[in-house]
């Protein structure tokens, strides 16, 4: 069992998109009302005080879609100036992202994600909801422009809908220094597209990629769960994230924290979580939390070995949209 020192930060549930592997179509998502939201004070007190004594220092700031989040830019910076903070992080969809780039990247975020599924505008729009690809793009050049360095494009695969642009995505690592991370399809928030498309397993796309252009292992080695390759003589890398196709429970090092305070110890898994947003406004003193989030750990590789074969097999054990969770 991995060190657990990274937590994924749900800032904000809402997003300006409506990718169709993410939220579900045929029904209206019940978005949490301002005043659940964790505040930034709040926030930060839970880094300063929980998080960090216990030796997280990975943070990742997701959504929805986090630069919907009021005053992101001063919430960012005073997370940056925490002492213990070593990698400070971000998923996007982009769409804001020409216009925050450098403002977020001076407040002291590094590194960004950021949501690619097509280079297809049509295929773009079919996904997302959105005909906006051209903004998106902008956003990543921006951001590149910048100095995010690794800058990564998150791709999920989707049969029959953007399968057959894996080789021209992958191509974006080779001039520049891009990481290109291939995600499994995963049945969360989406049953109905899920059971109609199925999903695309990592080995498929290391193959296809492999045989057009070569595929070097080297010393490339991810920051997480991906397996991360290198195109022979590129700048960048592609990485496959295979959830679905390989279980990758014993190289977990992270837990997720929701928008509202709820933290769960797995992706696939509300077993176990804990309401850190209630009980820290009903007074619960931050000892108590640290040693509430501690015994939460202690359990995390029982949580996620046991309870996921059970939740896969027909019982789910997740009732949040990949959208209300922060992936």
């Amino acid at each position: 069992m991995n060190t657990v020192d990274y937590l994924r930060i749900s800032l904000i549930d809402q997003c300006n998109f409506r990718c169709t592997y993410c939220m579900p179509e045929e029904s209206e998502i019940d978005y949490i009302q301002a005043q659940q939201i964790l505040t930034n004070a709040e926030l930060v007190a839970l880094l300063k005080e929980v998080f960090i004594p216990l030796g997280f220092s990975k943070f990742r700031l997701t959504g929805g879609e986090p630069m919907l989040r009021r005053d992101l830019v001063s919430l960012v910076e005073a997370i940056a100036n925490l002492d213990g903070v070593t990698d400070l992080s971000m998923t996007t969809n982009g769409f804001l992202l020409s216009k925050l780039a450098k403002p977020l990247y001076e407040a002291g975020l590094r590194r960004i994600n950021i949501s690619l599924d097509s280079l297809d505008r049509d295929v773009f729009r079919q996904i997302t909801g959105r005909g906006i690809w051209e903004k998106v793009w902008a956003g990543i050049l921006a951001a590149h422009e910048v100095g995010f360095d690794p800058l990564k494009l998150n791709v999920v695969v989707v049969p029959d809908v953007n399968d057959r642009e894996v080789l021209d995505l992958a191509a974006l690592s080779i001039d520049r220094r891009w990481h290109i991370r291939f995600i499994e399809f995963m049945p969360i928030g989406n049953d109905s597209l899920f059971e109609h498309k199925g999903w695309v397993d990592s080995a498929s796309l290391r193959q296809q990629i492999g045989d057009r252009y070569g595929l070097d292992e080297g010393n490339c080695k991810g920051n997480g769960p991906a397996d991360v390759f290198q195109i022979p003589n590129a700048l960048g890398t592609v990485g496959f994230i295979s959830q679905m196709s390989e279980c990758f429970c014993d190289r977990c090092n992270r837990v997720r924290l929701s928008a509202d305070g709820l933290l769960r110890p797995c992706l696939l898994n509300e077993a176990g979580q804990i309401d850190l947003k209630a009980q820290m406004r009903q007074g619960r003193s931050f000892a108590d939390l640290r040693l509430a989030v501690q015994d939460l750990l202690n359990l995390k590789t029982e949580i996620n070995f046991k309870e996921r074969d059970r939740g896969t097999s027909g019982q789910k054990s997740y009732f949040r949209t990949m959208s209300q969770i922060g992936g």
